[in-house]
């Protein structure tokens, strides 16, 4: 194994460990200490990688996404040219398994970091986090728009955006208690608005 290679897989170990604790005792009971102790791990190893526990589990945040992503990627490579469904449902589903799955830890990061938004530090990981996002949405729509799948008439930051609000939106949501859309509602919903069909029905 490669120094790059055992680097990736010593972070990678980092934070599917991390991970694993946040599920067993929640962000706020997640230490650096414990994380050291299950990983085997120095400070300065860990320090390495990331400059502060909120920063490794904005990076679980990222990874989770990347999963999403790789989902994505490989529904467009099977879909014939111009199609939606596959692609769109893989992007779903995997939001869906995000905020929703009983081993996932996505929403119990989000809701710890936004409790913490005062600090500097933290609002600068949002960001990070939020613009990662919103650009990785981009490229999906932009992907859409070049097979025509997806509207021209669409605007892919807009839309975004718009998809990154409703998903912090479903993570307070659900929170709260209070999950009234089912993966096939927001499929509908997203659906209609990438093909711009009110649009279409206009022009008809």
């Amino acid at each position: 194994m490669t120094q790059q290679n055992h680097s990736i897989s010593t972070f990678q170990m980092l934070l599917a460990t991390t991970e694993e604790i946040i599920r067993e005792r929640g962000c706020r009971q997640t230490t650096l200490q414990e994380i050291m102790n299950r990983t085997s791990l120095s400070k300065g190893a860990i320090y390495h990688y990331v400059q502060s526990k909120d920063e490794l589990f904005a990076y679980i945040l990222q990874a989770k996404m990347e999963k999403v992503n790789e989902q994505f990627q490989y529904q467009v490579e099977i879909a014939k040219c111009g199609e939606l469904h596959d692609p769109l449902k893989s992007i779903i589903d995997g939001f869906s398994e995000l905020l929703q799955g009983e081993k996932e830890v996505s929403s119990q990061i989000f809701i710890y970091l936004l409790s913490q938004k005062e600090n500097k530090e933290i609002a600068s990981l949002l960001k990070r986090f939020h613009e990662f996002s919103v650009d990785m949405q981009m490229k999906w729509i932009q992907c859409g728009q070049e097979a025509g799948a997806i509207s021209d008439s669409v605007d892919p930051r807009k839309m975004a955006s718009f998809f990154m609000t409703n998903t912090y939106g479903s993570i307070i949501a659900k929170e709260m208690g209070n999950d009234l859309f089912s993966p096939d509602d927001q499929y509908r919903i997203m659906n209609e608005l990438l093909q711009n069909k009110n649009e279409q029905s206009e022009k008809k």
